[in-house]
């Protein structure tokens, strides 16, 4: 049981004069908390950005354009990168901002409406991300399969399909889980902030 428990089980045992004073403890400690969290999303967002960009200086790329272009879907692939580096940034400032206004201070009703909104904040992060991986695989799957559409047979094309079908399954199980982990641990710290805060704000 953490610091915040204790404060709170003390506090509900207390006389009136004592449990105001300690209802405010209770929420500055949860404040500082919940900042911390928004804090640390915010940092691993950062350097999620930082390390996944780093790994282009060992990969080929004008290799790996020659074979979009063999595929046709050079043009995609392009526009596709500008736009989920716009999103990104996109998530990386919501990120900052949530922290930022985390960081002041507010009334328990508040502070709860930011909890939430910072929760959802990183689930649309974590399904974008899932989600542009999917549309990556699918699309390059598709012009793969039309490039080679006449050398291949019924069950070819159907083997494909079926690997590619549980390969991206995979791909994104092994995704969400180190999202799970990654951000998963941080947002049920939060999420325990959060029914602190509701209990508070129900007793006042």
């Amino acid at each position: 049981m953490d610091v915040l428990d204790n404060y709170k089980k003390v506090w509900e045992n207390q006389p009136e004069e004592v449990s105001k004073f300690s209802a405010l403890e209770i929420y500055k400690m949860a404040h500082s908390k919940s900042s911390s969290i928004v804090k640390w999303i915010f940092i691993i967002g950062i350097l999620e950005f930082v390390i996944l960009n780093s790994l282009y200086f060992f990969i080929d790329t004008k290799e790996a354009m020659k074979e979009y272009e063999k595929l046709g879907i050079e043009n995609f692939v392009f526009y596709t990168q500008i736009a989920a580096y716009i999103i990104l940034f996109y998530f990386l400032w919501m990120f900052y901002q949530n922290y930022k206004k985390i960081s002041t201070v507010d009334s328990t009703k508040i502070l709860m409406k930011k909890i939430i909104k910072t929760r959802k904040t990183v689930r649309n992060y974590v399904l974008f991300n899932l989600g542009y991986i999917a549309l990556v695989i699918i699309v390059v799957t598709i012009a793969n399969i039309n490039t080679n559409f006449d050398d291949l047979n019924s069950k070819q094309l159907l083997l494909i399909i079926f690997s590619t079908l549980i390969a991206t399954i995979l791909i994104l199980g092994i995704i969400w889980l180190f999202y799970q982990l990654l951000y998963g641990i941080l947002l049920r710290k939060l999420n325990k902030n959060y029914k602190e805060l509701a209990k508070l704000d129900s007793i006042n």
